[in-house]
């Protein structure tokens, strides 16, 4: 469906749409106030190209595109050492370590933490034209409207200040009272400094995203303003009736009593916001009387008249509104109004649909039918132009790409998006978590009686009022992780709106505090990686199984939970993005990172480290997502992220880049098979197994579509394309809305294989009209080796190996690895963790967040990467990259560090390590060393204590020394004794 771009949610214009005499866009004058002198030296009431005259160099003013920022036009000044960012750094190893030294240099300075701006500038600036006012305004008030300002707007007409609105969330307008047809000069003030301490690093305001731009966007454009007028228009859907309850402020400037009437009507739209035939209301008449009113002058809105409540019944085949079908109607109101012998009129349409969101015990629940939301973080990261879209067509893109991910909530991260964003969620069916413009931490903080606390209420009265309407915006936090009397001042915001405004479920934070009078709790807890546990959470300490849930959670909770920015899994960055980066913010902290990996000699491997890091946190988000959708009763939750996060020093955790793009590794199809409304999965204890063992698996179905179905679910297992073995789960089954469908067990057969495989179960489900939903896992089989197994005895016993080489030797100890080799011997040396002496912390899952905001938080890197056609894996399948089959071999292993070594050493099972340090890692490579040939390994090849961590490191174990024992054990890089010492830093 696609609605009409003009439909328009706010009132405040006798006529609906854009007015073309009251189009602002175009050329105006500016000139910056870096000093703040403008208003004492009264640049309003002249023209400011006349400045050059007051002493201003020549980049100071000028002439500019408005709707834009100063920086996208090269206003501004470069970055240095010195600029004042708005943003935390943690790490601030940037300003004193030598390796950055090269990039602190004069004007042209690179920074490691966030996307940097071609042009940079914090202070104010002062925007100036002419404006006409026709003759048909005459004694009418006129209204500016400026659809968003980063930050704070004050205007002149004519030399006359008008006021000033500092909203970071909603249009700005003025009042520019009655002004005479003609030519007039209109002068705006902005100034994107901090003006009220909503916390450096709101999304709102921050560099870390879209960055601490100055200007203005979208609609610029001025209105006539009638006397008596719909000031606002709240359409209350009541879903069970099927009809809306339309409440209606009428506001006059005008003394006297004013009479009237206003109709309400409603049409249902369809392609292009064409109507569906049929489907409109019959207009409802309701007169009035309108007593004089206050005027709010600035604000542009008329008050206190009067008001309408109107019940307006749709019928009863009214479509609803959801993420399945998202029926949209347009609601208009018409006022006819006198005051003496003067007629008033004044329209407004707005956007309606007919939805209810609620709870339904722990889980949230939209006309009645429980859901589970999956949601990403959107945290306002658009690196062309550094300021959001107001175009419908933009938000259209990313709102489709969410939903072909199997997404149906995006959480707009302490800030909230334009008007285009809601309609393009309308139309598509998404769901919105929206916030105030407040992370309150860091030094910021509510509840304490600060500024922040009443322009929490003051924005959050604006973003109801002008987006309460649309159908999309089901969720509504203050901000984002507050500090101070956070729960005490939060207890009481959300009963304050949520009595005022009850047509969507209201959450105290994203993060914290979990309040009895929340609707939801969105809260860290439960996820798969907590901030600070490092190779202590579940995926780093738990061997790989697919039973994990939060059961426990939900049994201990009244209300639902959403789980608050899962994953923070990261990749290894796409060096090849960087031509993407054309307009204002440039990627220079990859420039950093590409030479830091030249420098190590590895910057061939550049697109190999992407992807095997890539398939790595692709698994990782997979079983977190799962995770959560195995756990009966669950609310949903919000990754971090299905897109990078440039800022909070390079956080590339999304399958996506900042421009919602695929990196390769990844499609949507592959995502949305685990992250979507209808999910199989499945319940294994383990993913390696013998293969003379049978192996059950209970079945689970987490549906959450539009209503249940009737289906067929097979599994099979496959290696590659052929199908090994296969069977029914259950015929015909009836699958409810819920993730509590159990099915099964399945009993795998023992004997599939009779050689190492790695297998790949699938669960496919086919409902009665032929839909599909298919979802899979990798699994490893092993067989018993018939002979004894292959192995190497320590040194000093006769070794058991059929075939060359005569002998191979084991030990842990590098002397004796050492001499062993050098006399001609063939040595595995096994590198106990203990004996390293470096501090990098290697565990299965990648960097977490990343490691230069969290203080080096474990693990430290980013997978592994080793060629799967390599004869040391012909008996340990592999793919090239880490997969479950090798958390065994790296649960208490530590990487070694390569530089002491010769540079054109690869080693064959190599450590992807962060792209902050890009020091050559490996955790096995072979070498001559003396007469002989070694392999060193610091993998953990005995495994553990559990049955299959054994059984996948003692497999692995078994394929290094088979390959040890052949011919093909043929290393060609030599290395010295002194050499080898030095893997043990």
């Amino acid at each position: 469906m696609a609605l009409i771009s003009e439909l328009s949610p706010h009132p405040g214009a006798d006529t609906i749409g854009d007015d073309p005499r009251g189009d602002l866009s175009g050329q105006w004058a500016y000139r910056l106030d870096r000093e703040g002198i403008g208003e004492e030296h009264r640049w309003f009431a002249a023209p400011l190209a006349r400045g050059a005259a007051d002493g201003a160099a020549d980049a100071e003013h000028g002439h500019l595109d408005l709707p834009g920022s100063l920086q996208e036009q090269g206003i501004g000044d470069p970055v240095t050492v010195g600029t004042p960012w708005t943003g935390g750094i943690v790490d601030q190893s940037y300003f004193t370590e030598d390796r950055y030294a090269p990039y602190r240099q004069g004007e042209d300075v690179s920074v490691p933490f966030w996307l940097q701006p071609r042009m940079y500038y914090r202070g104010a600036a002062w925007f100036q034209r002419e404006i006409q006012v026709p003759d048909d305004w005459d004694g009418r008030s006129v209204i500016l409207e400026l659809e968003r300002v980063h930050w704070e707007s004050t205007v002149w007409v004519d030399g006359t200040r008008i006021g000033a609105e500092n909203s970071l969330s909603t249009a700005h307008r003025h009042d520019l009272g009655r002004l005479a047809p003609g030519t007039h000069l209109l002068t705006v003030r902005v100034d994107n400094r901090t003006v009220i301490d909503v916390g450096p690093n709101s999304h709102a305001v921050s560099d870390h995203t879209q960055g601490n731009w100055n200007g203005i966007i979208g609609r610029m454009q001025l209105h006539a303003r009638s006397e008596v007028e719909i000031a606002q228009l709240r359409a209350f859907p009541d879903v069970a009736h099927r009809r809306v309850q339309v409440r209606i402020d009428i506001g006059s400037g005008t003394a006297g009593v004013g009479e009237g009437s206003v109709s309400v009507r409603a049409r249902r739209l369809g392609n292009a916001g064409s109507s569906v035939a049929g489907s409109g209301t019959e207009a409802i008449v309701v007169p009035f009387t309108a007593d004089h009113g206050e005027d709010l002058g600035s604000r542009g809105l008329l008050a206190g008249c009067t008001h309408l409540d109107i019940d307006l019944e749709l019928g009863e085949e009214a479509a609803l509104w959801d993420e399945f079908d998202p029926a949209l109607y347009e609601l208009e109101a018409d006022l006819v109004a006198r005051t003496g012998e003067q007629e008033h009129r004044s329209s407004v349409r707005t956007v309606l649909g007919l939805r209810e969101v609620g709870v339904d015990g722990t889980q949230v629940s939209v006309n009645g039918r429980r859901t589970f939301l999956r949601g990403s973080l959107e945290c306002c990261v658009f690196p062309l132009t550094g300021y959001p879209p107001t175009d419908l067509g933009s938000w259209r893109r990313i709102v489709r790409i969410a939903k072909e991910h199997g997404l149906n909530l995006l959480r707009m991260h302490s800030w909230c998006p334009p008007e285009a964003a809601f309609l393009a969620a309308d139309e598509a069916g998404l769901y919105l978590q929206v916030e105030g413009p407040i992370w309150a931490n860091q030094g910021a903080a509510i509840g304490e009686g600060r500024p922040v606390d009443a322009y929490l209420h003051e924005e959050t009265r604006r973003i109801l009022r002008e987006f309460g309407n649309h159908p999309s915006f089901v969720m509504m936090a203050h901000g984002n992780e507050p500090a101070g009397r956070d729960a005490e001042f939060l207890a009481s915001w959300v009963r304050t709106w949520h009595s005022q405004d009850p047509r969507r479920l209201y959450t105290s934070a994203a993060g914290w505090p979990a309040i009895e009078e929340n609707d939801v709790d969105n809260i860290p807890d439960p996820r798969a990686h907590r901030w600070g546990e490092g190779l202590d959470s579940r995926l780093n300490d738990e061997p790989p199984n697919t039973r994990a849930d939060y059961a426990d959670w939900v049994s201990s909770r009244r209300r639902p939970v959403i789980s608050h920015e899962i994953g923070q899994w990261c990749v290894y960055p796409d060096f090849e993005e960087v031509s993407r980066y054309t307009g204002v913010m440039q990627p220079r902290n990859f420039g950093i990172f590409a030479d830091f990996l030249r420098e190590a000699g590895m910057e061939d491997q550049a697109a190999d480290f992407l992807d095997a890091s890539g398939r790595l946190q692709t698994l990782c988000y997979k079983e977190e997502i799962e995770s959560a959708l195995r756990t009966d009763g669950f609310g949903g939750f919000h990754l971090l992220g299905l897109t990078d996060f440039p800022g909070q020093g390079t956080a590339l955790v999304g399958v996506l880049n900042p421009f919602w793009e695929s990196k390769g590794y990844c499609t949507a199809e592959e995502f949305s098979r685990f992250c979507g409304p209808t999910v199989p999965l499945a319940r294994l204890d383990r993913r390696v197994w013998r293969a003379d063992e049978e192996q059950a698996v209970d079945v689970q179905v987490a549906h959450f579509g539009p209503e249940p179905i009737v289906a067929d679910v097979r599994w099979s297992l496959r290696r590659g394309e052929a199908v090994l073995a296969d069977g029914t789960v259950a015929s015909g089954v009836e699958i409810g809305i819920g993730n509590g469908t159990r099915l099964g067990p399945v009993t795998l057969p023992a004997g599939i294989v009779d050689e190492p495989a790695q297998l790949n179960l699938a669960l496919t489900l086919e409902d009665a009209e032929g839909g599909i939903a298919e979802n899979d896992w990798d699994v490893w089989i092993y067989p018993e080796p018939a002979e004894p197994a292959v192995r190497a005895e320590r040194a000093g016993t006769p070794p058991v190996f059929p075939g060359p080489p005569a002998s191979v030797r084991s030990t842990d100890d590098l002397e004796e690895a050492a001499a062993l080799a050098a006399t001609g011997n063939t040595v595995l040396f096994e590198v106990a963790a203990d004996a390293i002496g470096n501090e990098i912390a290697l565990g299965f899952t990648p960097v977490f967040w990343n490691t230069a905001w969290t203080r080096g938080q474990a693990p430290h890197t980013l997978g592994l990467l080793h060629d799967p056609e390599h004869p040391l894996f012909e008996l340990f399948p592999t793919e090239g990259a880490t997969n479950w089959q090798w958390w065994a071999a790296l649960h208490g292993s530590r990487p070694m560090l390569l530089d002491g070594l010769p540079v054109d050493l690869r080693p064959a099972v190599q450590v992807i390590d962060t792209w902050f340090e890009a020091r050559r890692l490996g955790a096995l490579f072979e070498a001559r060393l003396g007469q002989g040939r070694i392999i060193v390994t610091s993998l953990n090849l005995t495994g553990g204590d559990g049955a299959s961590q054994r059984l996948a490191a003692r497999q692995l174990r078994r394929s290094i020394l088979s390959y040890m024992a052949s011919s093909a054990f043929d290393p060609q890089t030599a290395i010295t004794p002194a050499q080898l010492r030095t893997v043990l830093r």
